[in-house]
């Protein structure tokens, strides 16, 4: 019996591991995102993570909620400089939400100033 428990327990710290490793690491899907960029904040309590938005429309239902892990320290000054003007990012989407990385599960690895539109505004 307690060699059975020991082989049990093993197996279901694999499998948590590798559920996990999965999520963090498979991507469901990558892409690009165009819209103004109206929110981009450090929020949290006891973990802070960085989310914004973007508008890709005139209406609520076009905004596009995203967040960026702590390490892109680039994008997050990136997106700090940009507030009010026209972007595209480059995101990946995982499988679920980590809550220690951000409260969506689309993730911003590069942004870009869309400079045409941002000048057609002026």
């Amino acid at each position: 019996m307690k060699k059975f428990l020991i082989k049990f327990f093993i197996t279901f710290i694999l499998i948590l591991v590798g559920y996990f490793v999965f999520i963090y690491f498979a991507t469901y899907s990558e892409g690009i995102r165009a819209g103004e960029l109206v929110k981009f904040s450090n929020k949290g309590i006891v973990i802070k993570t960085w989310e914004g938005q973007i508008s890709q429309g005139v209406s609520e239902a076009q905004l596009f909620e995203f967040s960026v892990e702590d390490k892109e320290t680039e994008v997050i000054q990136d997106l700090k400089d940009l507030q009010g003007k026209y972007v595209k990012l480059h995101y990946f989407e995982r499988y679920k939400k980590l809550f220690w990385l951000g409260d969506t599960k689309y993730y911003i690895t590069k942004v870009e100033e869309d400079k045409e539109r941002s000048n057609r505004r002026l």
